[in-house]
């Protein structure tokens, strides 16, 4: 045994790393065996494997640099996934919440260290402070379970900056106390540091970042700028007197429109945080604790005991009222306790805060004692946090399910979703894989149909060779993003002929494809190959051209011609754009007849209620060129069309190559050609307010010219 001993612990950069990775793999699946979370599961192995364990393991700086990264990309996680139209809606509940679990807390806190600890004012006090922020250490456990925009989550996580804004400003007054240096300059420069630094990350920060990413799509240089804006913001924060967890957070908040959810970029964010650095920072805080003490001495458990107590119980009352206050359901008042019980990152902090200063020559305003206590409070709660959370996010899920599958009942437009893709051009395969990315339906997670044609007259290597490249590098970006994709190749003469027939043969909803630049003279707007596929098929069609990267686009403006609603695809061309703007985190502006905008706005009000829409009145077509007075460059005009004999067809619509070309060549375009084929199932069920009877979205034409032409009568 002494011989073993004598090798730990392992100092061997190599072995650490091997055993940390061992601990991030096996862990999850022994405690999942336990049925107890994964988060419970890495910070005991840190207990089990630190000095204060078997000592394996000691914490170093390795340790400290992964455990603060870690916590950074809990914090940066959690802004980025906010839905911000949510946080919008929720900004006074979060606030109030925010207020609650603060105040109550901080009391409690301060009572149990004044009067049952026996410590001075300031010190009670300060572990008041310690008490009334928390961490959201039980975070990944929501996105695992999908839950990110949940309400209950983001008044939480409002409440999170809230609490622990406060307690850093009662903490910054406890130690200019202390040093004598808490007068009224002191807290004019600490404000004036705190403007600065809000007006850099909120006005100057998503400028530099929209340049950035408009001028680099290389999908390292993206991650790596990303990360380095996440330590700019904590490190900016620390400078000014706040905690690097805050400056995080507000990272995320700042970056949340330019990373779509269903991007390459957030896909690798999520993997290399939970696969890596958030499991470091969770190992780290468990080889923190030392439990002989409470073994050894009566006092460190009392201590501890009333520590956990007065501190879960704070929480809990906080959560209980505030959830009574807001009408909010059981199971969401569990999810906010359990995002706001844990102590972690903040806590540490604050009592190295007290353990560092010193009231008098030799004495710290906190003892060791004190920080034991405090670590052994950190691993209770987090445990705590951990089942609570875990608890509250199945039920969640259960209740979100049982939702979607009623609405489910009532539209079936989304079960036959399949997007055809032709990937003939390198150039525009990036922007096309993009823009499915964000109409897909990623509840259903149905792949996406990657075409390529070879010319069967020019079959040679060269033409294969190009046809793997578009292919290869279609497959690429759908791994990224993980997203299904089925890819094909077709050999043909006419290229019109074998789009049709792999989306007859696919059963595909939809074709997206790319407004080519590069056209032969006498050729349509739209090109030869368009123009055919509209002239031979009756499914949607979508035609894009970007001339910026779409994570990049402010507002999505809608042009949409009278009798739109008549058509067959009305409803599916509005779900693939209320999607794009909700993934886009961006507004949406309709552009339309009054009778057309209030089935847009009832629609999107009952299936995406945390898309930014807008409506304007576009009662004729030849209204539409002054739409270009209301574009930015960093706007995106969609345009839905129609073919050619269809019933929202106007003949002003020949104008409109002449018009795109000319009046708004310099923005992103989208051109939506609706669906035209008769549907066996309904596109989108509604209640008509002036009837009780249910109308469908799929309804034959000639009930709707009935209506129209009765209405008129």
């Amino acid at each position: 045994m002494d011989v073993i001993t004598s090798y730990l612990p392992i100092t061997d950069p190599t072995w650490i790393f091997l055993l940390v990775l061992c601990v991030i793999l096996f862990a999850p699946m022994i405690f999942s065996k336990l049925h107890i979370p994964h988060l419970i599961g890495m910070i005991l192995a840190g207990v089990l494997i630190g000095e204060h364990g078997f000592n394996i393991l000691s914490r170093d700086a390795s340790f400290e640099l992964f455990g603060k990264v870690g916590i950074y990309f809990i914090m940066f996680l959690a802004g980025l996934e906010m839905d911000l139209q949510n946080l919008k809606q929720n900004r006074v509940k979060g606030f109030a919440f925010g207020v609650i679990t603060t105040i109550i807390p901080f009391v409690l806190g301060f009572v149990a260290g004044y009067y049952f600890l026996d410590y001075n004012l300031l010190a009670s006090l300060l572990l008041a402070c310690i008490f009334a922020s928390h961490t959201l250490v039980s975070y990944p456990i929501v996105g695992r379970y999908g839950l990110s925009n949940a309400p209950s989550v983001t008044i939480s996580i409002a409440a999170t900056m809230v609490a622990l804004l406060s307690a850093l400003l009662f903490i910054a007054g406890i130690s200019g106390t202390i040093k004598g240096t808490g007068d009224f300059w002191f807290w004019a420069f600490f404000a004036a540091k705190f403007l600065i630094y809000i007006f850099g990350m909120f006005f100057l920060l998503p400028r530099l970042i929209r340049f950035f990413f408009r001028r680099y799509s290389e999908p390292v240089i993206q991650f790596t700028f990303t990360l380095a804006i996440v330590f700019l913001s904590a490190a900016t924060a620390e400078l000014c007197g706040l905690e690097g967890i805050f400056g995080a957070f507000l990272s995320g908040l700042v970056l949340n429109r330019f990373v779509p959810n269903t991007s390459p970029l957030m896909n690798r964010i999520e993997f290399i945080g939970n696969a890596l650095f958030i499991p470091y920072f969770l190992i780290g805080v468990g080889m923190l604790v030392n439990v002989a003490p409470m073994f050894r001495e009566g006092k460190a458990a009392i201590v501890v005991a009333i520590m956990v107590i007065a501190g879960t119980l704070s929480k809990y009352i906080a959560a209980i009222i505030s959830r009574k206050l807001f009408r909010m359901t059981a199971n969401e008042g569990l999810m906010m306790f359990g995002l706001t019980e844990a102590h972690a990152a903040g806590a540490l902090a604050m009592v190295m805060v007290g353990v560092n200063l010193e009231v008098s020559p030799g004495v710290p305003l906190m003892n060791g004692a004190v920080l034991d206590g405090v670590v052994m409070m950190i691993l209770i709660s987090c445990i705590i946090s951990s089942l609570a959370t875990d608890q509250a996010a199945k039920r969640l899920k259960v209740e979100s399910e049982g939702a979607q599958k009623t609405q489910r009942r009532d539209s079936t437009a989304l079960d036959d979703e399949k997007i055809l893709i032709p990937v003939n051009e390198p150039s525009n395969i990036r922007t096309l894989m993009s823009t499915a990315f964000m109409m897909r339906n990623r509840k259903l997670n149905r792949g996406l149909i990657c075409l390529n044609i070879i010319n069967d007259a020019d079959l040679n290597e060269q033409t294969q060779a190009h046809s793997r490249k578009c292919l290869d590098m279609a497959t690429q970006l759908a791994s990224a993003a993980d997203v299904p994709v089925q890819t094909q190749t077709r050999l043909a003469v006419n290229f019109v002929t074998a789009t049709v027939h792999a989306l007859r043969e696919n059963d595909a909803s939809e074709i997206l494809i790319g407004l080519h630049c590069k056209r032969n003279k006498g050729d349509s707007f739209l090109g030869t190959f368009a123009q055919g596929l509209l002239e031979s098929m009756s499914r949607q069609l979508i035609i894009v051209s970007m001339n910026i990267p779409a994570n990049t686009i402010r507002k999505i403006v809608v042009a949409v011609p009278e009798k739109a609603e008549y058509e067959k695809g009305f409803y599916r061309w509005i779900n693939r754009m209320a999607r794009m703007a909700e993934d886009l985190g961006c507004q949406i502006q309709f552009h339309a007849p009054e009778r057309t905008s209030s089935l847009i706005l009832r629609y999107m009000h009952e299936r995406h209620k945390s898309v930014r829409d807008s409506y304007e009145s576009l009662d004729s077509w030849r209204d539409f060129p002054t739409l270009k007075d209301e574009l930015n460059a960093d706007h995106l005009l969609v345009v839905v069309t129609a073919r050619t004999g269809s019933i929202s067809y106007q003949h002003a619509f020949a104008k409109l190559p002449y018009q795109l070309q000319h009046d708004f060549a310099a923005n992103s375009l989208m051109l939506i050609y609706p669906d035209q084929q008769e549907q066996s199932g309904e596109l989108y069920a509604f209640t008509d307010p002036h009837h009780n009877s249910t109308r469908t979205g799929s309804t034959r034409i000639g009930s709707w010219l009935s209506k129209w032409i009765g209405e008129i009568g």
